[in-house]
C-alpha cells in the first residue's frame, strides 16, 4: 500500500471526474503554467493494487514544472470512482478497457501512460489490446509475471478474509498484523485517516478480483515487446512484490530504458518523488509523441 506523504494538491492541479466511453473516474489533474513554454506531452498515472491517485500527488508539481499535463486516476472500484459489486467488472481486459477510455478522453494525441504495480499489469494489457494511443509505456514497481511467493502467501490471505468479512473488520485485522512500530511511524494523523477512509471507499470485489490477477498473472514480456511504444521499468533499489533482478531482467527482454531510484522501495513516486519525476520527464522528452 502506497503512503502519500501529502494530501494537498499543487495550485497546479485541479480535481474532477473525468468523462469517458466507459464510465466517470476521479482524476487528479496537473497542467503546466503558460509562462512554462508549450507542453511537452500528457501523462495517464494508473495506480496500483489498494492504491489512488493520491498516491502520485507528490508527482504531479515536478512533472507539470517540467512541461507535462500529469492525470492521475482512481480506476474502476477504487477510492472515489466506485464500481459495481460484481467481480467480473474488474477482469484484467475491463480494467485494461478502462484505461484506453481514459487515454482518449485526454484528447491531445497520444500519451505516456505508466501503470504502478498492479497498474503496470494493467496498462499492459492495454497496450496489448492497442498500442496505438500511447507515445510511451513506464512500469513502475511492476513485473514480468505473479508476484514473488512471499507476496502470494500475504494476498491469498488477504483474499480469505474479504471473501468473510466486511471491509472495516478486515482493516482492523490487518492493524492488528503491523509491527508494533509502525503505529509509532510518524505517519502524520490526516495521512492515516485517509488510508483508512481510501481502504473502506474500495469495492471489495475489485480487491478479490485484481488479487487473484497479481497471484495468477503470466509472463506477457515477449507480446510487450513487440509493441511499438517506447518502453521504462523504473524501480526503487528494493522491492518486497517484485525482486528488482528480475524487474532488470524485465527490461533487458524489452529493450527498455531502466531506472533505479536510490533509497526507494515498492513506492518511488511516494518515497522519492522528486528523483521519480525527474526520471520520467528525461525519458519522456526523449520520445516523440507525433509518430
Amino acid at each position: 500500500m502506497s503512503t502519500p506523504p501529502t494530501l494537498t494538491l499543487p495550485p497546479c492541479a485541479g480535481a474532477y471526474r473525468l468523462e469517458t466511453a466507459r464510465g466517470s473516474f476521479a482524476v487528479h489533474d496537473a497542467r503546466p503554467v503558460p509562462e512554462a513554454g508549450p507542453v511537452r506531452g500528457t501523462a495517464l498515472l494508473v495506480p496500483g493494487f489498494t492504491g489512488s491517485k493520491e498516491d502520485f500527488i507528490a508527482l504531479l508539481e515536478p512533472l507539470a514544472a517540467a512541461g507535462f499535463r500529469a492525470v492521475a486516476v482512481d480506476g474502476r472500484g477504487q477510492h472515489e470512482s466506485g464500481g459495481p459489486r460484481d467481480e467480473a467488472a474488474y477482469a484484467q481486459d475491463e480494467l485494461a478497457q478502462d484505461v484506453l477510455a481514459q487515454a482518449a478522453a485526454l484528447g491531445g494525441g497520444r500519451v505516456h501512460v505508466l501503470g504502478h504495480s498492479l497498474g503496470g499489469l494493467i496498462v499492459r494489457a492495454a497496450v496489448l489490446r492497442d498500442p496505438a494511443p500511447f507515445a510511451s509505456v513506464t512500469l513502475m514497481s511492476s513485473g514480468p509475471a505473479a508476484i514473488s511467493t512471499p507476496q502470494q502467501a500475504r494476498t491469498k490471505l488477504l483474499l480469505d478474509a474479504l471473501a468473510v468479512l466486511d471491509m472495516e473488520s478486515v482493516w482492523q485485522a490487518m492493524r492488528e498484523l503491523d509491527p508494533p512500530e509502525a503505529a509509532e511511524s510518524g505517519t502524520p494523523a490526516d495521512i492515516r485517516e485517509f488510508l483508512h477512509r481510501r481502504w473502506l471507499g474500495t469495492v471489495p470485489e475489485q480487491l478479490i478480483a485484481t488479487g487473484r490477477q497479481l497471484v495468477s498473472e503470466p509472463d506477457r514480456v515477449a507480446e510487450l515487446a513487440e509493441t511499438p511504444p517506447p518502453k521504462h521499468v523504473l524501480s526503487g533499489e528494493a522491492d518486497y512484490a517484485w525482486p528488482v533482478p528480475l524487474m532488470d531482467a524485465m527490461a533487458e527482454r524489452l529493450a527498455a530504458h531502466r531506472t533505479v531510484i536510490a533509497g526507494a522501495d515498492h513506492s518511488p513516486n511516494a518515497e522519492r518523488p522528486r528523483d521519480t519525476a525527474q526520471a520520467l520527464s528525461r525519458f519522456w522528452q526523449g520520445v516523440s509523441v507525433d509518430g
